[in-house]
């Protein structure tokens, strides 16, 4: 890489703080959502982003590494049944994953995912990621908690604040113009919270308890198998993904990552950016679209520029009084974004399978994507020696067994790798 390519200006430090402002909305949602701490989250999103730096020099893409979406459920889930430090091990297991496939990759070239993780089967996996928490955001919209068991605001109350939440998310997605158009989390966020207090349902206890610094509550894991065989296979849904991130900021920058600093490189920093959250307590990282959309207006492809916003994000993480504010949040406020960000989800999956032009009358491709939908979302468990295998996990997996299995169509119909991945991840 050429030096004159990677350098520290003072000016770079604005655009740096720029863009942790794009990612923040989306970067703290996931760790209010899952029962996670937000320092912890916005340490990690820093920490992993210079180990993503580390790991593709001397050619760094100019992205940024925060909370993924895409392990939402699993975190909920897990937390529930094995605690916060039991599904951390499943989360670590799930970076090392990467690891794996990285070095398949560098063995067998970048087409080898797309023969073992075709659409057919990574679509139907995004799919149910969003569906499987639909009643999720529509308990919490209503006013109740995640699992609809109890009531935390009245209905009227909470309907009225999520909705105008939802409509301010959505216009903002819409007919936001330039940086606005990328920041539509986050201002679906203040609008939901500014209404929230006209009703007074805020509860401002977290702020005046929270220190102004603090070290954030890091968390170790605890070796848990029944939660690293759940979670390890959700992984290929963003694993897949990773692929279209690449190309996305390969096209804006006119550089080919894919091939230097490699695919093997960028999905190695992204595992192992993953595993160092997860061992700290901190959500998965994932490259984050909204940055790159800031990257594609600003043209500031200097990688500089994400180092700034790395170290940014690991001060503001020692801000106690920030942690507490992220938990005023009322329940009604988050529920209005997840009612568009759960169905984007599974939208993204959607287009996944018609990125691919995959045809649903040919019936091997029916037969895989159907029993992905249905084991995945229906219940469907199996007992492995005691350890249940279920969900999302379980739909992965059949879909990569019916692929793998069933007789193939003629190779002509398989799409090329930049035909089969769309160029996004599952943010706004």
């Amino acid at each position: 890489m050429n030096p004159t390519d990677y350098r520290f200006r003072a000016r770079d430090a604005l655009v740096g703080l720029q863009f942790l402002f794009v990612a923040f909305g989306a970067l703290v949602l996931v760790p209010i959502l899952t029962g996670l701490d937000p320092n912890v989250a916005l340490f990690t999103a820093g920490l992993g982003t210079l180990i993503f730096q580390l790991t593709t020099r001397p050619k760094v893409p100019p992205i940024f590494l925060a909370s993924s979406f895409a392990f939402i459920a699993p975190i909920i889930y897990g937390v529930q049944k094995w605690g916060i430090a039991g599904t951390l091990s499943g989360l670590v297991a799930a970076g090392l994953f990467y690891g794996l496939l990285s070095l398949l990759i560098r063995l067998r070239g970048s087409d080898f995912i797309l023969k073992l993780l075709p659409p057919v089967v990574t679509g139907p996996v995004i799919m149910t990621i969003g569906l499987i928490l639909a009643p999720v955001a529509v308990h919490m919209a209503t006013g109740h908690t995640g699992d609809g068991k109890t009531v935390l605001v009245p209905f009227g109350t909470a309907i009225t604040v999520s909705m105008i939440t939802l409509a301010a998310t959505i216009l903002a997605t819409l007919l936001g113009r330039r940086m606005i158009r990328l920041l539509p989390i986050l201002i679906g966020l203040v609008v939901g919270y500014g209404v929230a207090l006209l009703f007074g349902i805020v509860d401002f206890g977290p702020i005046h308890k929270a220190p102004f610094f603090a070290v954030p509550s890091f968390v170790t894991p605890e070796l848990n198998w029944e939660a690293i065989l759940y979670i390890l296979p959700i992984a290929i849904a963003p694993a897949v993904e990773h692929i279209g991130d690449m190309l996305a900021i390969s096209r804006v920058t006119g550089e080919d990552y894919l091939k230097k600093p490699g695919l093997h490189k960028t999905l190695l920093g992204d595992g192992l950016a993953t595993s160092a959250a997860s061992f700290l307590g901190g959500p998965p990282n994932t490259t984050y679209s909204e940055v790159t959309g800031a990257v594609t207006i600003t043209r500031a492809f200097n990688p500089a520029i994400m180092t700034w916003a790395a170290i940014f994000a690991i001060i503001l993480a020692f801000f106690g009084k920030l942690g507490g504010f992220l938990q005023t949040i009322p329940v009604p406020v988050m529920g209005g974004i997840l009612l568009l960000l759960f169905g984007v989800i599974a939208s993204v999956g959607m287009n996944t399978l018609v990125h691919a032009r995959t045809d649903l009358s040919e019936p091997r491709n029916m037969i895989i994507v159907s029993l992905i939908l249905v084991f995945a979302i229906g219940g469907m468990s199996f007992d492995f020696g005691g350890v249940a295998f279920s969900g999302i996990g379980l739909g992965a997996v059949t879909g990569i067994l019916l692929n793998l299995l069933l007789p193939k169509g003629r190779p002509s119909d398989e799409p090329e790798l930049e035909e089969a991945i769309p160029p996004m991840e599952t943010e706004l």
